[in-house]
């Protein structure tokens, strides 16, 4: 099996930064893509940022040029630097990962979630 583990939400002002952390543990073979979602009270779930194992990155039009997305291949860890946050960022943010956990098989995780809440 594989967790996820969150960490670094909070609130935070408008204009502030926060900086999302997200490492996987467990049986682990490789990690492929990894990336954020949110999701805010009453709407669906949405992508924010995801990032291939290669580095190749992309972005949700909302977060573009405020957040950036960063992955350590060799710690297995993923981290989501927000700046210039705003109130419609406020949202549970959580951490996704497609794991190789054997030599055939694919498997999608998510974390448990992490509150972000940006005040205006």
């Amino acid at each position: 099996q594989v967790q996820l583990l969150e960490s670094g939400g909070g609130l935070v002002k408008a204009g502030g930064s926060l900086r999302l952390s997200c490492k996987a543990s467990g049986s682990i073979l490789s990690i492929s893509n990894m990336g954020w979602y949110r999701q805010a009270p009453g709407k669906q779930r949405e992508l924010v940022a995801v990032i291939t194992s290669g580095g190749s990155t992309n972005y949700a039009d909302s977060v573009k040029r405020r957040f950036t997305i960063s992955k350590n291949n060799a710690e297995n860890t993923m981290s989501l630097q927000m700046d210039s946050l705003k109130p419609e960022d406020t949202a549970v943010y959580y951490c996704k990962a497609t794991v190789r956990t054997a030599v055939y098989t694919l498997n999608i995780f998510w974390g448990q979630g992490t509150q972000v809440t940006v005040s205006s």
